[in-house]
């Protein structure tokens, strides 16, 4: 047994946003014919999206509002996300980006933030909303080629677009980011950015930049940020991010020294916090806020503490 007990603790652990029970059915989306079918079936249904906003239904027990295809506006953009379990009839789930004045004035129907609607649903609800929201962001975002200007279409069901004059193709990309928390001890670091809410801290983060691995970034981030130098790192679990499109990927760092030095452009305050403090904080009870439980922060916190 290490002294550095997250690196005795290799259980995977619950993470927001993930456990999707979609199967996102690659092979499918190569056949327009296929695609056209599964449209077409009466069990087809889709999530619809206005401004990146889900609609809910209402409740004490809100779920995803999965609308007919009859109402949705036959020019939105509509993307596959794949088919329910065996057990749920293989049905076909799409996403669409609609206003949703109808679904909310004849369905009963709430259109509600991304974040909150993550918060809200779990068994793998929230997956669906991330995988949604990122396909719908990037297809609004990528209406012209890179390469050479000009127009790109859809195509392979929403997971490419291809150029009208060049040819080229172009795939989502996913951005990744590292999450970590450094541990020196009995002790852990967090911190708060200036445009946290009051009292609230979180582990440290920052994206990944070219030509570098995770274990870098996360050394890198960790002294930029606040002057901790690191030795060596362990993968936690990874989390999507659609806002608008990020993977991140949670780590534990042996910090090798206490002394902070903070970057002020990037955080306001860094303090090194005990495992007590961390549970009276996951617990809401402490001085400060931890991160909700959809965050992988949160997770991050809560696999130290454990």
């Amino acid at each position: 047994m290490t002294e550095f007990s997250p690196f005795a603790t290799p259980d995977q652990p619950w993470v927001g946003l993930t456990g999707s029970p979609l199967d996102r059915a690659d092979h499918l989306r190569r056949d327009p014919g296929a695609m056209v079918a599964l449209r077409s079936r009466p069990d087809a249904r889709w999530l619809v999206l206005d401004q990146l906003k889900p609609v809910l239904t209402k409740g004490e027990h809100p779920d995803i509002l999965w609308a007919y295809r009859s109402d949705v506006p036959h020019d939105a953009t509509s993307v596959f996300l794949g088919l329910m379990p065996d057990n749920q009839g293989g049905a076909p789930r799409f996403a669409a980006s609609a206003p949703a004045t109808d679904l909310v004035e004849d369905f009963g129907g709430q259109v509600v933030d991304a974040r909150a609607a993550a918060a809200i649903l779990g068994d793998g609800r929230a997956e669906i909303i991330a995988q949604a929201r990122s396909l719908i962001d990037w297809h609004a975002r990528h209406q012209f080629c890179a390469v050479c200007g000009g127009k790109t279409v859809m195509n392979k069901a929403g997971y490419a677009r291809s150029c009208q004059a060049c040819g080229a193709e172009h795939f989502p990309r996913t951005d990744p980011v590292v999450i970590m928390l450094a541990v020196k001890g009995e002790h852990a670091l967090v911190g708060r950015q200036p445009n946290f809410p009051k009292r609230f801290f979180s582990a440290l983060a920052g994206f990944v930049e070219p030509g570098e691995s995770l274990e870098e970034a996360v050394a890198r981030e960790l002294y930029e940020e606040a002057g901790i130098r690191t030795a060596r790192v362990r993968y936690l679990a990874s989390q999507p991010w659609p806002f608008p499109s990020s993977l991140m990927i949670a780590a534990f760092a042996e910090a090798t020294n206490l002394d902070i030095i903070l970057d002020a452009d990037e955080l306001e305050e860094a303090r090194w916090v005990t495992k007590d403090e961390v549970r009276a904080a996951l617990a809401g009870t402490g001085d400060w806020l931890a991160p909700p439980p959809m965050a992988i922060a949160h997770t991050l916190l809560k696999a130290w503490v454990s």
